[in-house]
């Protein structure tokens, strides 16, 4: 024992010398590099010293002159070019161009206009094209971002990176499973279900639910592995670091097994087989905490261990919810509520709600509403469009737009289509997927609530209970668009909540994937640009074809109109003509 401390003490020793040694180098090293550094940067300046500060200030004086002096500067132009006409030769040389154009025959003309007309539609098809894909003009984007920075401008434009970080994304609560059920659409079609932004969340949530800081020292065989595989980018790569964990750890290891049931697994069976697994190890794992000390690292590790078999087991129970095992899904989940009642962040609730409307336990259903919708807890669209259901239940079979038109509303339906616009006050993109006028895609693994994101994942698995219930989409149909007139402008002032955020567009196309088609509320008017170019485009093209029937006609038209344009510059022309001769500067040069 005294040989081991001695021995230790002396690798201690040689470690710190060796470390002092490193040290003295590295700053030498550092002192040398400075030194250097300081000595170049010296000649630099040396050499440059009297270009760069003269250069940027010619160039700042300048950007701030355009900015400010714009119209003076325009003027001068002109009255140089006016000034020097003489020796320029401008009036021989526009005679010369009236003549070079006069002997242009229509045909010239029909080819330019019609060349027009084809390169304005162009233009036009790749900027309604950029506005459906971006929400935005591409020149008007074009012109902020590269030509105002080179004339001193300045715009007030939000960041969208700042605008996405400024929206609070969650967990979505019914995702599906990467192998099972994502991959299938690339398999099929080809077609990424998931998004890089909603996979670099996910990779965020793993690291911060399935790992610790005691990962990294391996106390436990097996967590390192896993801990670079939840970094790992390639999901092959990932799988290979899961069995190598399993390896590692004699199959102990919970978060492997739901890394190989979340992306190894082709189906819900395999996935629930792997996924029972890691909660029997899960368990084990957590047993073992009642021998250990009751210290900070440890304490983490079992939150950690905790959020596994959390997540494990509720993943079980949305397994036996899609085998059509529905009540013993219930049961599961009410036992995790029971169980854990402070991981209400989850929203295992809104699991919960789905199967009990499978079930048609519409009693149940509103008592889970009764707890959890209540002001103090953040909303949903599951929470409030199923109060919606319920009530929309209660009249929908009897409820008939045209003998409600005669006899007005009961204040039962009343209450339902009250209930239906705070439904769609909250998330005013429901509505669309579940009239099916949009076509639902595969919900994503987070959503932004009231953004099409959360739309898409409420549409998907709760379509089918609307249909369930009589007249609720027809009740739904009616009256969902009268909830705008409540709300003139949503952006700046709500009805039951707060305004509607205006950063949900710019985070649902991060998160939603490239093929699907965003839908935005309120509306945005089309950008002037698209006008413009459309305008231009059916303009010449009107043009082309009138001067391809009618020849002579219009070019009389034309000859006319430009001598009408022309003729206060010419009127102004011979004024300053007999103020101020063309030939000036010969006399000035006599005298």
């Amino acid at each position: 024992m005294l040989f081991g401390f001695i021995l230790q003490d002396f690798e201690n020793n040689r470690f710190e010398k060796r470390y002092q040694t490193e040290q003295n180098q590295t700053t030498r090293k550092a002192t040398f590099c400075k030194m250097s550094n300081e000595k170049q940067s010296s000649e630099i300046k040396s050499e440059d010293c009297s270009h760069t500060p003269i250069f940027y200030r010619l160039q700042s004086w300048i950007c701030w002159s355009w900015k400010y002096l714009w119209g003076i500067w325009f003027f001068l132009t002109v009255f140089f070019v006016w000034a020097l006409r003489g020796p320029l030769q401008l009036k021989e040389n526009i005679s010369i161009a009236s003549i070079y154009l006069a002997k242009l025959t229509p045909k010239f003309y029909v080819a330019l206009t019609g060349t027009s007309s084809f390169i304005s539609g162009f233009i036009l098809l790749c900027e309604w094209w950029y506005f459906r894909k971006n929400g935005s003009s591409f020149i008007e984007q074009l012109s902020i971002s590269h030509l105002a920075p080179l004339l001193g401008l300045k715009f007030d434009q939000q960041n969208i990176k700042q605008l996405i970080a400024e929206c609070k994304v969650w967990r979505n609560p019914m995702s599906l499973l990467r192998g099972a059920e994502y991959q299938r659409l690339k398999w099929t079609l080809n077609l990424n279900a998931l998004s890089k932004y909603d996979l670099k969340l996910s990779e965020k949530d793993h690291l911060s639910f399935f790992t610790c800081n005691l990962d990294q020292t391996n106390w436990r065989p097996g967590d390192f592995t896993m801990l670079k595989a939840w970094k790992e980018t390639d999901s092959e790569k990932r799988i290979e670091m899961a069995h190598q964990a399993l390896t590692e750890s004699s199959s102990k290891c919970p978060t492997s097994f739901v890394l190989l049931a979340e992306e190894e697994a082709t189906t819900i069976e395999e996935a629930e087989g792997l996924f029972k697994q890691a909660l029997k190890a899960s368990e084990g794992t957590l047993k073992q905490y009642n021998c250990l000390s009751a210290d900070e690292e440890a304490d983490a590790c079992h939150r950690r261990d905790t959020n596994v078999c959390v997540y494990v087991k509720r993943r079980l129970a949305m397994c036996a919810r899609k085998l059509g095992r529905t009540k013993e899904a219930v049961k599961m989940m009410k036992d995790l509520l029971k169980e854990f009642p402070f991981l209400s962040v989850l929203n295992i609730h809104e699991n919960l709600i789905e199967a009990l409307l499978e079930l048609q336990a519409y009693s149940e259903v509103q008592q889970v509403l009764t707890k959890y919708d209540d002001i103090s807890l953040p909303k949903s669209a599951t929470i409030c469009y199923t109060a919606a259901l319920l009530k929309a239940r209660a009249v929908g079979d009897k409820f008939s737009p045209d003998f409600a038109a005669k006899r007005g509303l009961s204040p039962a339906e009343i209450s339902a289509v009250e209930a239906i616009h705070r439904a769609v006050e909250f998330n005013p993109h429901v509505p669309k997927y579940l009239l099916e006028e949009k076509s639902v895609i595969l919900p994503p693994e987070h959503i932004l609530k009231r953004g099409d994101s959360e739309a898409i994942a409420y549409g998907f698995f709760h379509l089918q209970h609307w249909k369930r219930v009589e007249g609720a989409l027809t009740l739904l149909n009616c009256t969902w668009e009268g909830t705008f007139r409540l709300l003139p402008y949503p952006l700046e002032k709500g009805h039951l909540f707060h305004p509607y955020p205006t950063c949900t567009e710019a985070a649902d196309r991060e998160l939603l994937p490239d093929f699907h088609r965003v839908s935005v509320y309120p509306k945005k008017d089309l950008p002037f640009f698209i006008l413009f170019t459309a305008a231009l485009c059916s303009f010449s093209a009107i043009l082309s074809l009138l001067t391809y029937q009618f020849p002579q006609e219009m070019a009389y038209t034309a000859n006319m109109m430009l001598t009408w344009l022309t003729f206060p510059i010419t009127f102004l022309y011979q004024k300053l003509e007999d103020i101020f001769p063309a030939y000036i500067w010969q006399h000035l040069s006599l005298v």
